[in-house]
């Protein structure tokens, strides 16, 4: 029978001092990590991502069910991530107004479906926003550039307040299953308090677990690293 604490399966002690340390390390501070080995943190010139990184057991991503769900986070993982808004007159209007990138309909078709062009420009930004009156045309117009690189546009409805959706969007977390076992996904950054953080990784691993489908007895294991740090076992 699965628990009805989800959560119990993570160990909180643990969670806090991974959490520490890597707070600890990104400030330039000695950390000592597993096999007693001390370790020289580094103060970056940006602000680093906390990622999740996941390896699953009893899953066969040849023969098993790909599983995919999206999550929206209380604090926003990456605030600096860049949003395209592929827009209609008024949502490319409210984007100059906020000095958010955008695309029309006739931008797009300039791509002429050229497959570089459009890996390039799907590398440019983290997530797209596109109105609801043109998402049924990206496909046509894009081909399955946006789609293969895991980020076809959410919708954006006529009366969607396009700030708070942005924001939404950034707050969203994205779980998709590929032909491996292993997953990694910014879940915090080292600017967060480390309540926050806690309660990122914990929601994060959660709704992970929630999608597979025997849940915990799917993880191997789990961990989470700065991007300039050493990893953290947080799951055995």
């Amino acid at each position: 029978p699965t628990p009805t604490n989800k959560m119990s399966k993570l160990n909180s002690e643990l969670l806090s001092s991974s959490i520490a340390d890597i707070l600890a390390f990104s400030k330039g501070e000695k950390i000592t990590v597993k096999g007693g080995e001390v370790k020289q943190g580094k103060v970056r010139k940006f602000t680093e991502t906390i990622e999740l990184q996941i390896t699953l057991k009893n899953y066969d991503p040849a023969r098993d069910k790909r599983f995919s769900g999206t999550f929206r986070l209380p604090v926003v993982p990456r605030p600096k991530s860049s949003v395209c808004i592929l827009g209609n007159q008024k949502h490319c209007e409210k984007a100059d107004q906020l000095g958010v990138d955008k695309m029309t309909i006739d931008d797009l078709k300039k791509f002429n479906k050229n497959k570089k062009l459009i890996k390039k420009f799907s590398k440019k930004y983290d997530n797209f926003l596109a109105s609801a009156t043109l998402i049924k045309q990206i496909p046509r117009i894009l081909g399955p550039g946006l789609t293969k690189a895991g980020k076809f546009p959410t919708v954006l409805d006529e009366t969607d307040n396009l700030q708070e959706k942005i924001e939404a969007v950034k707050a969203t977390i994205k779980f998709q299953m590929k032909k491996v076992v292993c997953m990694s996904l910014a879940v915090a950054n080292v600017e967060m308090s480390p309540a926050d953080i806690a309660l990122n990784v914990q929601l994060s691993v959660n709704f992970l677990v929630s999608l597979l489908k025997k849940n915990w007895q799917n993880v191997k294991v789990l961990y989470i690293k700065s991007s300039m740090g050493p990893p953290f076992q947080i799951f055995f």
